[in-house]
């Protein structure tokens, strides 16, 4: 069987040190997204099987029954946490009066707990996201960089042999072509997994929140909040902040 002169591994063979460390690079960015890309799917899908049991958590006969429903699945499930981090404040704002953050309101008290709670599992949501967004922002770039040298090797090769031959410059310019065919496949598939995690973690951060509304009601009057609740609580307040206003 004939080799192909022209194809990837005689490229590779005849490609000096700047187009093997681009191509190996490119790989590496290439290994680095579909890794993250794959992980956190995993991890969010989980996630949002693990969102069902706040439904259940509700019809639980007690407090500690309902944690151990949350504390089903995923080990760092921010659901269950949510909730822990909610009742160790309200323990803690009890039993603490003296302290300073006593003096505070407790259901101030507890929208800051929830809240550094939420904040806590989103800067978890958004671990690895960064490694998409450098590789789909520079994976372009570092093929474009192989692009250039490989048209420089076949200017040079023009320039050397004073003919513009095909067996001069077919070598430099394929190797030009798929450097920048490498960077575009490296780049393509980390913006797309990018914008689709940050999608699904915009739809967890928001049942974490729903779930943080209900959680603060029922720590303050042992009754989890409604919806038609909240839509109603949320307009009998605007009039007063338009006063304040």
């Amino acid at each position: 069987m004939e080799t192909n002169p022209y194809g990837i591994m005689a490229l590779w063979e005849q490609g000096d040190i700047v187009i093997k460390l681009v191509a190996v690079s490119l790989l590496v960015m290439s290994v680095l997204s579909w890794y993250v890309i794959l992980v956190r799917s995993l991890g969010l899908l989980q996630l949002r099987r693990l969102s069902r049991t706040t439904q259940h958590f509700w019809h639980a006969r007690s407090l500690g029954e309902g944690m151990q429903i949350l504390s089903t699945g995923q080990r760092q499930n921010p659901f269950h946490k949510l909730a822990e981090d909610g009742q160790v404040a309200l323990d803690h704002h009890t039993t603490h009066q003296q302290d300073l953050h006593g003096k505070l309101p407790l259901a101030d008290w507890l929208t800051t707990s929830l809240r550094g709670s939420i904040d806590e599992s989103s800067e978890r949501l958004q671990r690895g996201l960064s490694v998409l967004a450098s590789v789909g922002s520079t994976a372009p770039f570092i093929g474009l960089f192989g692009t250039v040298w490989g048209i420089y090797h076949a200017l040079v090769g023009i320039g050397v042999s004073g003919q513009a031959s095909i067996d001069k410059v077919a070598g430099p310019v394929g190797e030009a072509l798929i450097m920048t065919a490498f960077g575009l496949v490296v780049a393509i598939p980390a913006v797309l997994g990018y914008n689709a995690l940050q999608r699904q973690n915009k739809l967890v951060l928001g049942q974490l929140n729903r779930f943080a509304h209900q959680l603060h009601a029922f720590y303050l009057t042992g009754t989890p909040i409604s919806k038609s609740r909240r839509d109603a609580s949320v307009i009998t307040r605007l009039p007063r902040q338009q006063e304040v206003k």
